[in-house]
């Protein structure tokens, strides 16, 4: 990948910033804020790591939106001393952004940042393949621990995916859901379940680290370095004609954005409820 903009060099976008860099994703970064000089400080502290982590992706800091332009990627995170992007202001920045670089996939950060995507799926008439929200990954990598921890095991043994509208809303496809290759209902009875989803839905919304982790993992599957299918946040299918809402739904993503939405088995009450979720 040539190279990823993150727009906001807050604490999400630099941590953003700082975890692609050690990944080696893309030949430059370039961290853009309005707010002074603190993105150019955090690229170069950043770059100044880059003999001792290892990695060789070029750190630019800047304050020009424009400076977005050819990105692959751009990456919706959250101003220096304030809070996400949000609002009609990321409204208007993500539709700026989808007529500056057109092909480039805008990714958003934040955990609120849900209705953005919404808004410009249904307002803007945005592609929603080119549109996401990575926090959903978040969750779904706490909720893997969670279940690890009851089970007395790893998270890298459980395989588990997170679906709806958090943290009202979430819902744990759990027909589907592993343990080293056992389903988990037969290593966890339903009770034990319903209290783990419970809790899963009280650890919304993941913390900064957090989310910067979930942001690289689905920039890892956009520029083909992964195949992991990554829960995302993804803009309603505005062809049906119904009103419909921004959810979380486990996505196959590659370059042009999201490829494929990969819909579990649900049981017949986790299908009621995700729609519930999903549909105004």
């Amino acid at each position: 990948m040539r190279e990823v903009a993150i727009i906001g060099a807050g604490e999400l976008g630099g941590l953003v910033a700082h975890v692609l860099a050690r990944r080696d994703v893309a030949r430059s970064i370039r961290l853009i804020d309005e707010t002074g000089r603190v993105a150019e400080g955090k690229a170069l502290d950043i770059q100044q790591a880059a003999p001792v982590e290892g990695f060789a992706t070029q750190m630019i800091g800047g304050t020009d939106v424009a400076s977005a332009a050819g990105a692959s990627v751009i990456v919706v995170a959250d101003r220096v001393g304030g809070e996400e992007w949000r609002g009609d202001d990321a409204l208007q920045l993500v539709r700026g952004l989808s007529r500056l670089s057109p092909r480039a996939v805008i990714l958003c950060a934040g955990a609120s940042q849900r209705d953005v995507i919404e808004r410009a799926v249904t307002e803007w008439r945005l592609p929603r393949t080119r549109l996401l929200g990575s926090a959903p990954e978040a969750l779904a990598a706490a909720a893997r621990a969670l279940v690890a921890l009851g089970a007395n095991g790893s998270p890298r043994d459980v395989a588990l995916t997170v679906l709806g509208v958090p943290p009202a809303h979430t819902i744990i496809p759990w027909e589907e859901a592993t343990i080293a290759g056992v389903a988990i209902a037969r290593v966890i009875d339903e009770p034990v379940r319903r209290r783990a989803a419970a809790r899963i839905a009280a650890l919304w919304p993941p913390g900064p680290y957090a989310l910067a982790s979930a942001a690289a993992a689905a920039i890892d599957a956009i520029a083909g370095r992964s195949r992991q299918i990554v829960s995302c946040f993804v803009g309603p299918d505005t062809a049906s004609g119904t009103r419909a809402r921004a959810a979380a739904l486990p996505t196959r993503l590659g370059a042009a954005g999201i490829v494929d939405v990969v819909t579990p088995a649900l049981s017949g009450a986790d299908r009621v409820a995700l729609d519930n979720a999903m549909n105004l």
